[in-house]
């Protein structure tokens, strides 16, 4: 969540990074985290080569620091989840660690406010309607993953997303547990039409927030505190978002996750435990490695 596009949400690289830290190539993925990020900004904002090598020097300093400073503070909780791993949990411990992450989130985040309005500052005309069209091509992408086909339909296709993610961690589920996933996806007031207005919503204010930079530019390109701040409040603004009722509903939603992920692992068996104990060490010991190397 940080360094990578162009202010678009500001849990930028990080979330990138949360998504290749879950896999089982970690030094890999990581090691490669340079050019997926430049990619994924390439992506969005369709580069010219005057911005690219500040956007690749940024994501090098990025990569840096959260190498060297959050890397070691993520095998910690490695470490605590593998303990965990072993005995039944709550949903209020649940959250706990969901909020852990998220406090690293920010963290990196907040480094990202810089760069970001930088290229912000940056971008041209055409290439913010490259970013819009990039935007409506992949709300298209959210629509046909969760808004068409039948109730029945929608719901095999979140089960498969869900028993896929808890396997990569406990190994094979039992008929039981599945059914347990499909009964907590069935009870969930989750509401893709929902998920896509505010989607839209963070899209349209984030290139509303580009405009805004752009009359807030200092000399030189270089964002002026104004900018900064601007930025910020676009990052805030994705974390409680202002429409009407999503913040409930968010809430809401995450305490149910929560109770969800604590009743999957409290229905797991010795075996499915070492199993996730072994998942977790792999990725801890790929972190030290990774520190190691700074």
């Amino acid at each position: 969540m940080n360094n990578r596009r162009i202010i678009a949400r500001s849990l930028f690289v990080t979330a990138l990074l949360a998504l290749l830290v879950a896999c089982s190539t970690v030094r890999l993925a990581y090691n490669q985290a340079p050019t997926l990020v430049y990619w994924w900004i390439n992506d969005h904002a369709d580069l010219n080569n005057a911005q690219s090598p500040q956007v690749r020097r940024d994501i090098d300093q990025f990569l840096g620091w959260h190498r060297s400073s959050e890397l070691p503070g993520y095998g910690v909780l490695l470490q605590q989840w593998q303990t965990m791993a072993t005995q039944d949990i709550s949903a209020p411990q649940a959250c706990a660690q969901f909020d852990a992450v998220r406090s690293a989130l920010m963290r990196s985040s907040e480094r990202g406010v810089e760069p970001l309005a930088r290229l912000a500052l940056s971008l041209s005309p055409e290439q913010q309607a490259h970013l819009q069209r990039h935007q409506e091509k992949g709300n298209k992408t959210f629509e046909k993953d969760f808004l068409r086909g039948s109730p029945e339909q929608r719901l095999k296709k979140r089960l498969d997303k869900a028993v896929s993610r808890s396997e990569m961690i406990y190994g094979r589920l039992t008929p039981a547990q599945r059914e347990l996933l499909q009964a907590g996806l069935q009870q969930s007031p989750f509401d893709a039409q929902t998920w896509l207005q505010e989607r839209m919503r963070r899209q349209a204010d984030l290139r509303q927030t580009v405009q805004a930079l752009q009359k807030a530019a200092g000399p030189g390109g270089e964002p002026t505190p104004a900018a900064l701040a601007t930025a910020r409040q676009l990052l805030e603004r994705l974390v409680q978002s202002p429409s009407p009722g999503y913040q409930a509903y968010s809430r809401t939603m995450t305490d149910l996750g929560c109770a969800q992920f604590a009743a999957l692992h409290n229905s797991t068996s010795a075996e499915q435990r070492a199993h996730a104990v072994r998942v977790l060490k792999g990725y801890e010991d790929d972190l030290r490695v990774l520190v190691a190397q700074r």
